[in-house]
């Protein structure tokens, strides 16, 4: 079966690896260890013997931020067909010793994510809705959702799942991929804010880890909050600014 846009890694571009270590180990379960790059410094983070997400320490100063990859069969033509569809080619696909091929894109609204051609037998569990710790949803929050449906929809093959309405501010339209929802897309709710991707981590608790994070020095901007289906979220920002979010129990 094909991989194309299934959900298969979360990357955190932070100035600091062992700030983000401190905060998102305790509030997620993730232990650490250095992937070993040579003159590279980039950090694994682990939950339940999986890898889930990677921490990259940039070059030169930027935003801290989460970055959503998705799997591909053959980088180059999804990247070429990105361009086609009226999104742009950030970073050109290339190599990544042990691991595969990557590149960085940007959807036709403006939000940055990545593609990920891992090695043959690598598919990894990065994404995973019955698991803690592990990637269980993703966000689009967009300049316009019902265009960037489209063009993931032609990227992926993504189809409009349930269509929940939100008054004025329009629809959370999920989506499904194989059959499965595995994220929605939104409306942007803060007037001047750029499109991007936020990722949902799985917690045994909405509410424990919202006093965790104000714990570690985090900040709670929404939640908790009943979902359809009976679990909770909250939205938050981790001590370097990264916007991240959870879904659990209560």
């Amino acid at each position: 079966m094909s991989m194309l846009g299934s959900p298969c890694w979360y990357e955190i571009a932070t100035p600091d690896q062992a700030a983000t270590q401190a905060f998102y180990g305790p509030l997620l379960g993730w232990t650490f260890q250095d992937a070993g790059m040579a003159g590279f410094s980039y950090g694994l983070a682990m939950a339940g013997g999986d890898m889930v997400a990677g921490l990259m320490q940039p070059d030169a100063p930027m935003p801290c931020f989460w970055m959503i990859y998705f799997a591909a069969d053959d980088i180059d033509a999804t990247a070429r067909r990105v361009s086609d569809l009226g999104g742009k080619v950030f970073r050109a696909p290339e190599d990544i010793p042990g691991t595969g091929r990557f590149a960085i894109l940007i959807d036709p609204q403006g939000a940055p994510f990545g593609l990920l051609q891992p090695l043959e037998g690598q598919k990894g569990n990065a994404f995973d809705q019955a698991k803690q710790g592990h990637g269980n949803w993703n966000e689009l929050n967009s300049t316009d959702p019902v265009a960037a449906l489209a063009f993931y929809r032609d990227l992926f093959g993504w189809q409009a799942s349930t269509a929940m309405p939100m008054g004025e501010t329009g629809d959370y339209q999920l989506f499904a991929h194989q059959g499965r929802d595995i994220g929605a897309m939104m409306p942007l709710q803060k007037p001047g804010t750029p499109s991007h991707w936020l990722p949902y981590f799985g917690v045994p608790s909405a509410t424990a880890t919202i006093a965790k994070t104000t714990e570690l020095g985090g900040t709670i901007h929404y939640g908790p909050s009943e979902v359809p289906g009976g679990a909770f979220i909250a939205m938050g920002q981790d001590p370097q600014g990264a916007a991240f979010a959870v879904v659990g129990g209560k």
